[in-house]
């Protein structure tokens, strides 16, 4: 895979998520932000370019491939293992999570005023996550689902009432957006899910939840906005341009 400093960020680590770990290491945002190239990065983070394309090059080299190539699945392969990989995982951990979070900020609260803050940033962060969730189950993907099998049918897909895919998948990003900004403050607010010196077992076991949470989320927000929903729009378009195509001819 040829790396240049146009290479767009979340463009790579859709075709090869072993350089997923190299943006980690700086902090940078590959899914949420993944539109930005890697010059743009350099420059905004003060990032030697150079360094950075030798770190990608060489985690090429040297990691072992364990990704499945989610690039090369068809678009309702993919919506299949979203909902059951990683929308099962958020609908489980969430009441876990807001457990534990309860009974820490009752033992800990009062000395650690932050976790009352990272429990409502949370609560917000479960109830827009499901109704998220639901709108992508319901409206989405069963259109994403639509297109593939009038392609397979060579038929097109009945039109859907909201136009085009571009307007949820632009609603579904921005609230993608929303979630990185929330999980960004909560990883602030409790140091890198570091856990205090005086932290119990139950606080440690919080921390590391919602770093887990966290991790899980990003790889989801990058399965879709970096390779799902560009394969959406790309066969909404082709989809188009074929009927269009045969009208023409049939007007001939």
């Amino acid at each position: 895979m040829e790396i240049t400093r146009n290479s767009i960020i979340g463009e790579l680590v859709a075709r090869d998520y072993r350089t997923a770990s190299v943006f980690q290491s700086y902090g940078i945002d590959f899914c949420c932000r993944g539109d930005r190239s890697i010059e743009e990065i350099c420059e905004s983070r003060d990032i030697e370019l150079t360094v950075l394309m030798e770190e990608l090059e060489q985690v090429l080299q040297l990691q072992t491939q364990t990704e499945p190539d989610f690039n090369s699945w068809p678009p309702d392969l993919l919506a299949d293992y979203i909902e059951k990989k990683h929308h099962r995982y958020v609908e489980a951990r969430i009441p876990e999570i807001k457990s534990y979070l309860s009974k820490i900020v009752q033992v800990h609260g009062a000395a650690h005023a932050e976790l009352a803050v990272i429990e409502k940033l949370f609560a917000r962060s479960a109830a827009d996550l499901t109704l998220h969730m639901k709108k992508e189950e319901l409206i989405l993907f069963p259109y994403i689902r639509r297109m593939v099998l009038a392609e397979r049918e060579g038929q097109r897909p009945q039109a859907p009432h909201f136009g085009s895919v571009e307007q949820p998948v632009a609603m579904m990003k921005h609230e993608h957006d929303a979630e990185g900004e929330r999980f960004r403050a909560i990883a602030g607010l409790s140091n890198g899910y570091t856990p205090p010196a005086d932290a119990c077992a139950t606080y440690r076991a919080t921390l590391a939840l919602l770093q887990e949470f966290e991790a899980d989320l990003y790889r989801h927000i990058h399965l879709e906005n970096n390779i799902l929903f560009p394969k959406a729009l790309k066969m909404e378009k082709e989809q188009h341009e074929t009927a269009h195509r045969d009208t023409g001819k049939t007007h001939l």
